[in-house]
């Protein structure tokens, strides 16, 4: 089975480019007030050296453990939070369950030193919308926090990977969830067919429809759940149990 990339190479070069100008090209919109949660002052000052020339962020607070974090979140709420795993007081595998209760809109990136995929596919299904080694290049985090922006999800090879293996693991397990959206037995196909990174084409001749047709119901997929993107619909059947 070849390794999923939601984006193609192209088009992921093209959204590179567009949402690195993206904001300077709209000088009237508001920057993107962001957070750090990190117990490293080492790591944190990297970071906010790194973004601090980047267009349209504006860094409002930082946080050096999880009770901190909470304190500050209730105080003053940003756009985007840049999380980190291992932290004193509340971790951030115990704080982004919480975060995604009190705080649905806001955008959580985890930057962690665990890169094993089972941890990724973990946080991607409690509520993260993009997952980052702390190793990732400055350009790719600001990438990241653009994409979450604009598009709700971030996905990289370490998120595609992680949702490759899930799919590997529980494919001859068939198990039942409570799903809010209810998909037919085409639709569910059609999704983890596309998590699988088919093309519309060749869905199409696996499931016997049109290229058309199967474009049109991935559509109607996506806006049953109010996904913007494929990726945004895969992180739905993740968190929802629909690719197990």
């Amino acid at each position: 089975m070849p390794g999923i990339c939601f984006f193609r190479t192209y088009k992921f070069s093209i959204l590179q480019i567009w949402n690195k100008y993206r904001y300077q090209f709209m000088s009237s919109a508001p920057p993107i007030k962001f957070a750090i949660a990190d117990d490293h002052k080492i790591f944190r000052d990297g970071i906010k050296m790194a973004l601090s020339a980047r267009p349209h962020l504006k860094l409002i607070w930082e946080a050096q453990d999880g009770k901190d974090m909470m304190h500050k979140l209730a105080l003053k709420k940003p756009d985007l939070l840049l999380l980190d795993i291992r932290m004193p007081e509340l971790d951030g595998i115990n704080a982004l369950p919480l975060i995604r209760t009190e705080n649905p809109d806001i955008k959580i990136v985890v930057l962690s030193m665990y890169d094993d995929q089972e941890m990724v596919s973990k946080m991607m299904e409690m509520g993260a919308n993009a997952y980052l080694t702390k190793t990732t290049d400055p350009n790719e985090i600001y990438n990241a926090i653009l994409t979450c922006m604009n598009e709700d999800f971030y996905f990289n090879d370490l998120v595609n990977q992680a949702v490759l293996l899930k799919l590997n693991h529980k494919k001859n397990i068939r198990q039942f969830y409570p799903n809010p959206v209810k998909f037919n037995e085409k639709e569910l196909q059609i999704l983890k067919l596309l998590a699988e990174d088919k093309t519309t084409d060749e869905i199409s001749q696996e499931v016997f429809l049109s290229p058309r047709t199967v474009e049109t119901i991935r559509q109607n997929m996506k806006n049953k759940v109010g996904a913007k993107t494929i990726a945004g619909l895969i992180v739905y059947g993740m968190r929802n149990k629909l690719l197990d």
